[in-house]
C-alpha cells in the first residue's frame, strides 16, 4: 500500500512538472494565414482613409472652386492695352465688342472662331460695331480648346507689344481660362471680365443638378490646368497639352492677318503689284 502510494505521489509530481514546464514554453508564433488577413485589413482601412481625405479634399475644392464664380458682371472695368474674347457663345463676342466700343482696350481679338464665320457674318450680327470690326479686331481661327486661346493670345499679344489683358469668357470659364492664360503669359497683367447669362445659375451650384453637371466637368478641367502648368514650362510645345487637350491645341490654320483694314488691303495690294 505504502509503495503503492508513493508511486501515485511521482506520477502526480511528474505531471504537474509537465504542466509547468508547458506553461513556461512561449505561445506559438501565429500562421501565415492570420498575418496576411490583417495585412489586407490594415491595407483596406488606409486605402479607405485616403479615399475619404480625397474625397473631402475634392469637395472641398470645388466648394471653393463653384463660390468664387462670379455671379455678376463687373460694374466698373479698368482699361487694358487689348481685349481677348474664347468663343463659345455669342453674348461673350458681344460682350468683348461693346467693351472695346468702350475703349477699354486698343483692340480685341476674338479668339476660336469658326472656320465658316467671318467679319463680314460678325459685321451682319453687329452692324452698330462695323467700323470698330473693320479697324480694330482680329479673328483667330487656329485655336481648338483653351489651351490653343492662351497660346494665339500670346502670339497675338506678343506682337503687339500688350502687357495687359481683358479677359472675356462666361463667369463659370474663367477659372481655367485664367489659369491658362496665366501659364503661358506669366507676365502680363490679366484682367478677369466674366459674362454671365441665365443659362446657368450659378447661386444654387450646391442644389441644382443642371449647374452641377456644367461646373464639376469644368472644376476637373481647371485642375488638370493647373496641375499640368507646373509639370510643363511651355504649353505650345508639350505633349502633355496634347494629351488632356485631346488634340492639338492650334490647328495648322494660319491666323487672320494682325493689323488695321487699311494696312491688310496695303499688303494685299503691294502682293499683287509683285506678283
Amino acid at each position: 500500500m505504502a509503495l503503492y502510494c508513493q508511486g501515485f505521489m511521482a506520477m502526480i509530481g511528474t505531471r504537474r512538472d509537465q504542466l509547468a514546464y508547458t506553461a513556461r514554453e512561449p505561445s506559438p508564433a501565429p500562421d501565415a494565414a492570420a498575418r496576411r488577413v490583417r495585412l489586407w485589413l490594415v491595407v483596406l482601412w488606409t486605402a479607405l482613409a485616403l479615399l475619404v481625405a480625397a474625397t473631402a479634399t475634392l469637395g472641398f475644392g470645388y466648394a471653393r472652386f463653384a463660390a468664387a464664380i462670379s455671379g455678376r458682371e463687373p460694374a466698373a472695368v479698368p482699361r487694358t492695352d487689348a481685349i481677348v474674347v474664347v468663343t463659345g457663345g455669342s453674348q461673350r463676342v458681344d460682350d468683348a465688342i461693346g467693351l472695346l466700343g468702350a475703349e477699354r482696350g486698343s483692340r480685341l481679338l476674338i479668339s476660336g472662331v469658326n472656320e465658316k464665320t467671318n467679319r463680314e457674318e460678325l459685321a451682319r450680327l453687329n452692324p452698330s460695331a462695323r467700323d470698330l470690326l473693320a479697324c480694330c479686331v482680329d479673328l483667330d481661327y487656329r485655336a481648338r480648346n483653351t489651351i490653343g486661346n492662351a497660346i494665339e493670345a500670346r502670339r497675338w499679344a506678343n506682337a503687339h507689344g500688350f502687357r495687359s489683358l481683358l479677359v472675356v469668357t462666361s463667369n463659370y470659364h474663367m477659372p481655367r481660362v485664367l489659369a491658362e492664360f496665366a501659364h503661358a503669359m506669366p507676365r502680363l497683367r490679366l484682367v478677369p471680365h466674366p459674362v454671365v447669362t441665365d443659362q446657368i445659375d450659378i447661386s444654387g451650384w450646391w442644389n441644382r443638378w443642371s449647374t452641377a453637371k456644367v461646373l464639376v466637368p469644368e472644376y476637373g478641367k481647371y485642375l488638370a490646368a493647373r496641375l499640368r502648368s507646373m509639370v510643363e514650362s511651355d504649353p505650345e510645345t508639350s505633349r502633355l497639352s496634347v494629351i488632356i487637350g485631346g488634340r492639338k491645341p492650334i490647328s495648322a490654320q494660319p491666323t487672320e492677318p494682325v493689323g488695321t483694314e487699311q494696312e491688310r488691303r496695303s499688303q494685299l495690294k503691294n502682293a499683287r503689284q509683285d506678283g
